[in-house]
């Protein structure tokens, strides 16, 4: 069963979209998730900036 997140303050950069949620434990967490066609990127980071430096360095495969 999937858990349903509430994503805040959510950020695009490029493809790549950047916000911040609260997992099952109640802690803040950041995720980086690319929303081009048959891109199966997407990362849960501790901290904002992990994120972004993610979303700003990734590239496609083409």
């Amino acid at each position: 069963m999937t858990a349903y997140r509430r994503f805040r303050n959510v950020q695009r950069l490029g493809p790549v979209q950047v916000a911040t949620f609260y997992d099952g434990r109640g802690r803040e967490r950041h995720t980086a998730a690319c929303t081009a066609p048959r891109c199966d990127f997407s990362a849960e980071y501790d901290n904002r900036s992990g994120a972004e430096l993610a979303a700003r360095t990734h590239h496609c495969p083409a």
